[in-house]
């Protein structure tokens, strides 16, 4: 059983890689991840803590070499 982990992604990243990595877990487009970690942060308020926050938590994806 092949288990599937969440990681900040390199190639997605604009700035953390946070946005990327969720789109890459859940096989979605990073721009729909990040428009709607925009909305989120702008009617909740609190979008960028929680960002940064799951910068810290989020390992990097492995690199390949």
């Amino acid at each position: 059983m092949d288990s599937k982990r969440l990681y900040r992604s390199r190639n997605q990243r604009m700035i953390c890689g946070v946005c990327g990595g969720v789109a890459e877990y859940f096989n979605i487009d990073p721009t729909i991840v990040r428009l709607a970690w925009l909305l989120f942060g702008l009617t909740a308020g609190s979008g960028i803590l929680v960002y940064f926050l799951a910068a810290i938590i989020i390992p990097d994806e492995p690199s390949m070499y």
